[in-house]
């Protein structure tokens, strides 16, 4: 970008660069998509007054993946570009890139400067290298944006991240057509430490417990506190509930009946935010400090196996925050396991709506402690279904991952920011459409409608060994998942099932069909029919496995 150019530029990098971070800094803002489970799927824009940053996916060029070729996409339609590459790992990355951005116009930056040790040669370095390029490389720790020399020494005076910020945007001023490869060597290739997680038996198991860390504290969390809090909210509405019976007949149901929003409504505040939280603090935390990564390449052998990659399995874990954005992020999966993943999503992927749904129900009926049974039934039945019907080509994918990350202190700032877009999307939709579950079960209520259907759909119940009243919160979960909560409208009902027809109510509940807000992001994602197919094989594996609880189970018990 030269002087009286376009301010628009786009960062070309592989993953885990540092891109986001680099553009954040650069502009002081925010991009205007949302950057999707910490991983950005798709091209972002960072604006200020007079600079336009577009942030692209990660290029992985080992892997046929659509974010790839999104990234490709926006460098072919870009003039201005900059080479976004890792101090770590500098040569292999320049040999890369370089090759794909040649005769563009731009500059390079290198991150993760802050791991280059003291007794390299940098200023000698980074000089030699940016004399053969004819471009500015300017050497940036993206994370903090701390103001590097040349000589490697920060920049007296200017500590604060605007100074930085300066620095690098004049060098952008001033950049020059990029070549297609270069010969110099700066020769550094620094590894991060080994963990655990790189050992061969304890590696998965540790990874597969930081995985299941979220669910424990949202469990945690249901046992200790929004079972307290459940009985104090009721208590406290229950003058609004006893005025709302004054009102005419239909608007008395939609407001207290017992499928109303004064009844349901306050499940979303107790149980589904706190745990909708919880997941998208613990995901901004592993992505923030590079935890995602080394997960994504410890569990990879074993995932193998059932036809996913490390990286994939991830993307299943997202969906417990929100099956919507886990499903776009699977955009950095390969193209032979991404139907696969998505399936795996829809299927097995407990939402922020559905897992707090399930443990209101557990907790309505006496039974915290199903929901050991249910997450183990859960993780089962979804790695047999998806062994069943992922591609044989799936179980010899490799992972793309080029090298190890180092694990660093996760930024408070990273975190919220992850927490934040969970809320915005708490509030935007999932309050409107659950309102909308409930107005439409209180009006079917009001006017018979329930009755009459639980007895058109009792025949079927009965073939899973369950009573006609289960009927609703199946159907209704298939719209959304939290509808499942509405098996604690009928408390006495619920409360005279056995712990096996709970189980089995709450499980078909949860994996009989994705909701429609998930099935319409499928749909754009990857296509109609697709779905159609997933719905129809979705559904079939989901009784199945009901019949084979309910019945086996009874047989056992």
């Amino acid at each position: 970008m030269t002087d009286g150019d376009s301010s628009r530029v786009v960062l070309i990098g592989k993953e885990s660069v540092g891109k986001s971070a680099l553009a954040a800094g650069l502009t002081g803002t925010s991009p205007t998509d949302e950057n999707v489970g910490g991983s950005t799927v798709s091209s972002e824009v960072y604006r200020d007054d007079d600079l336009e940053v577009v942030d692209t996916p990660g290029i992985t060029l080992e892997a046929d993946t659509e974010t790839t070729r999104k990234a490709m996409g926006a460098l072919e339609e870009s003039d201005s570009v900059v080479v976004v590459v890792p101090a770590t790992d500098l040569d292999q990355d320049l040999a890369d890139l370089l090759p794909l951005v040649g005769g563009k116009t731009g500059a390079v930056v290198v991150t993760y400067w802050d791991k280059v040790g003291t007794d390299v040669d940098s200023r000698g370095a980074i000089s030699d290298l940016e004399s053969e390029l004819g471009v500015p490389v300017v050497p940036v720790d993206a994370r903090n944006l701390a103001p590097v020399a040349a000589d490697g020494g920060r920049v007296a005076g200017e500590l604060d991240a605007p100074a930085d910020a300066r620095a690098v945007r004049q060098a952008l001023q001033h950049s020059g057509a990029l070549p297609s490869g270069v010969t110099t060597q700066v020769g550094w290739e620094i590894e991060p430490p080994e963990t655990i997680l790189e050992r061969p038996v304890l590696g998965p198991i540790v990874s597969a417990l930081v995985l299941l860390a979220p669910a424990a504290v949202a469990v945690w969390f249901a046992n200790t506190i929004a079972g307290e809090l459940d009985p104090l909210v009721g208590a406290t509405l229950e003058p609004a509930v006893a005025w709302s019976t004054t009102l005419p007949g239909p608007l008395a149901a939609v407001l207290g009946g017992d499928y109303g929003l004064l009844a349901m409504g306050p499940f979303l505040f107790v149980w589904a935010l706190p745990t909708m939280v919880i997941f998208a603090l613990f995901m901004g935390a592993y992505k923030a400090s590079g935890l995602v990564t080394r997960v994504t390449t410890a569990l990879h052998p074993v995932m193998r196996r059932v036809g996913l990659t490390g990286r994939d399995l991830v993307r299943v874990v997202m969906g417990f925050g929100c099956n919507v954005p886990a499903v776009t992020s699977t955009r950095s999966c390969s193209d032979c396991t991404r139907c696969t993943t998505i399936s795996a999503i829809s299927f097995g992927s407990a939402c922020s709506y559905q897992f707090p749904a399930t443990l209101a129900v557990f907790a309505a009926v006496g039974m915290p402690w199903l929901v050991g049974p249910y997450l183990a039934i859960l993780v089962a039945t979804t790695l047999i279904y998806v062994r069943l019907i992922a591609p044989p080509t799936a179980r010899t994918t490799t992972l793309a991952v080029d090298r190890r990350t180092f694990l660093e202190r996760p930024r408070l700032r990273a975190i919220w920011r992850e927490a934040r877009t969970s809320l915005t999307s708490f509030v935007r939709t999932a309050l409107p459409v659950f309102a909308l579950i409930c107005v439409v079960a209180a009006l079917l209520e009001y006017v018979g409608a329930l009755t009459r259907l639980g007895g058109v759909l009792e025949p079927a119940m009965s073939v899973v060994a369950l009573p006609a009243d289960a009927a609703l919160p199946l159907v209704l979960a298939s719209v959304r998942k939290d509808g499942i909560a509405l098996f604690t409208a009928d408390s006495s009902g619920v409360a005279a099932l056995s712990p096996l027809e709970v189980l089995v109510a709450v499980y078909l509940a949860g994996v009989l069909l994705p909701c429609l807000v998930t099935a319409i992001t499928v749909a754009r994602e990857v296509s109609v029919r697709f779905v159609a197919t997933m719905l129809a094989r979705q559904a079939a594996a989901a009784v199945g496995f009901a019949l084979v609880i309910a019945w086996g189970g009874r047989l056992l018990f």
